[in-house]
């Protein structure tokens, strides 16, 4: 069952939007505390004051709560990203690199919401229903049209993919951007997601080494290849 998201001006219509917000910070600091296996609504109606039939007035249970959070992460990501891109405006390479610099940060600064986005919370939620992919469209775009900028006319699209992805871009009302905007833009995205996913489990900690110049060299190879 969803959860209610109904929104009004009156005062019981705030005061519900009040008592959600306050679930989904409580919600937030278990996420960075414990992960989504610690997520406990009773812990967050305890923590509250409220009982737990109380609070199920407002999340009808912890898969709701998590879809809420999920949601909101990708509108501040995509805030993130839209913000770097419009400070880069006028300079398609440098939108690129902003965008990478944003990615990274946005990812580093609240790890526990990036893997929120990209993986499966808890075992039966269902991570790819059409509110989540709904979401997640808008960051994509902003993505999209930093690279359609860049992109040449004449780019190509690597062999195989190029009407998966056509289909891909009408399911989900992407217009007017060419098969090598939608797949280059995917490549670009994979190896950002590869090298945040390394970075926020401290795996180049381990090793010793500042990846700065890995998203510095990734950019700069993904730039020269348009």
């Amino acid at each position: 069952m969803a959860a209610d998201t109904r929104t009004g001006t009156g005062p019981r219509d705030r005061f519900r939007a009040q008592v959600r917000q306050e679930v989904k910070t409580a919600a937030l600091r278990q996420l960075a505390e414990g992960g989504p296996e610690g997520l406990s609504l009773n812990a967050i109606a305890k923590q509250l004051g409220m009982t737990g039939p109380a609070l199920y007035r407002y999340f009808t249970n912890r898969d709701s709560l998590l879809t809420e959070l999920v949601i909101d992460a990708y509108a501040d990501l995509t805030s993130a990203l839209a913000g770097a891109a419009e400070s880069a405006r006028g300079d398609a390479a440098t939108r690129i690199e902003e965008l990478v610099r944003a990615y990274r940060a946005w990812a580093l600064a609240q790890p526990h919401r990036y893997r929120l986005l990209f993986r499966a919370p808890l075992q039966g939620y269902d991570a790819q229903s059409s509110r989540l992919v709904e979401a997640a469209q808008p960051a994509m775009t902003v993505l999209l049209e930093a690279v359609g900028a860049l992109a040449e006319s004449g780019t190509e699209v690597p062999r195989g993919p190029a009407a998966e992805f056509r289909a891909w871009m009408e399911r989900h009302t992407f217009e007017d951007v060419p098969e090598a905007v939608a797949v280059r833009s995917t490549m670009l995205w994979a190896q950002l997601h590869g090298l945040v996913g390394l970075e926020i489990e401290d795996n180049f900690t381990s090793m010793g080494i500042d990846p700065s110049f890995l998203y510095e060299t990734a950019v700069t190879d993904f730039v020269r290849s348009l």
